[in-house]
């Protein structure tokens, strides 16, 4: 999504209500379980650094966080989760990539078909469709937020010193591209200078884009697209389809 879009979107889904909320906090708890097994608790851990980063931006409280760490670093054992990741296509082409963190495999893979079968789509072999996608760090600001004394330049300034790839100006904000590797240090830079992002995350950004026109794909892309949402063991999902328009 490019642009106005992007801001548009986040807004949306942080106006859900509380039980879509909680989903989105019952996933970031489950990351952070995750991070804490495979790199501990200790601030050096660059994975759930960046799990961090993402939960503040989803406005998870603080002392959510702290309790999802000691639990999982008190008990590592009752940490069971797999990971997966399932990829596909939408109805159209759209390529579809979905990352899942389960205690049950079958049960997480029956669901993800479901909603591909559902959707109008279909799955695919593991890579048919990853390589149409670039891994990086995005991290959106509202103008609005910036504290005073920083403004554009500044703020440019401030996160290419930290490593940021790419400043992208737009109407509602700023969009800062980073190579995953980077993600952790600009966030890190931009906590100290009191900066509060809209969004943080390591996500998957399509190379191209598929454009949907027709009213019955759109509704089953739609339709795929909630039921991936409603699932409790999908964690991530990523696609390159846009509304005609719309980016």
């Amino acid at each position: 999504m490019a642009g106005h879009s992007k801001f548009a979107n986040i807004k949306h889904r942080k106006g859900k209500n509380d039980a879509a909320r909680g989903r989105i906090f019952t996933r970031l708890g489950r990351e952070i379980a995750m991070a804490v097994k495979h790199g501990g608790a200790d601030a050096g851990n660059s994975r759930l650094k960046d799990v961090i980063a993402k939960a503040k931006a989803e406005n998870m409280p603080n002392d959510t966080i702290d309790r999802a760490i000691k639990k999982a670093a008190g008990d590592l054992n009752a940490v069971n989760y797999e990971s997966a990741v399932y990829e596909g296509y939408g109805p159209g082409g759209v390529a579809v990539i979905v990352e899942v963190l389960t205690d049950n495999r079958n049960r997480a893979a029956g669901s993800v078909r479901h909603a591909f079968t559902k959707g109008g789509g279909s799955l695919g072999a593991q890579g048919c469709v990853s390589f149409m996608f670039d891994e990086i760090g995005q991290i959106l600001i509202e103008r609005e937020t910036l504290p005073g004394g920083i403004g554009e330049d500044e703020l440019m300034m401030l996160t290419a010193d930290a490593g940021a790839q790419d400043f992208i100006p737009q109407d509602e904000g700023f969009e800062i591209i980073t190579t995953p590797d980077d993600f952790g240090a600009v966030c890190e830079a931009l906590t100290t200078a009191g900066i509060a992002p809209m969004s943080a995350e390591v996500t998957k950004k399509p190379q191209t884009y598929v454009t949907l026109t027709e009213p019955e794909q759109l509704k089953q892309m739609n339709k795929m697209l909630d039921l991936l949402d409603d699932d409790d063991d999908v964690q991530n999902v990523y696609h390159n389809y846009e509304s005609e328009g719309v980016q």
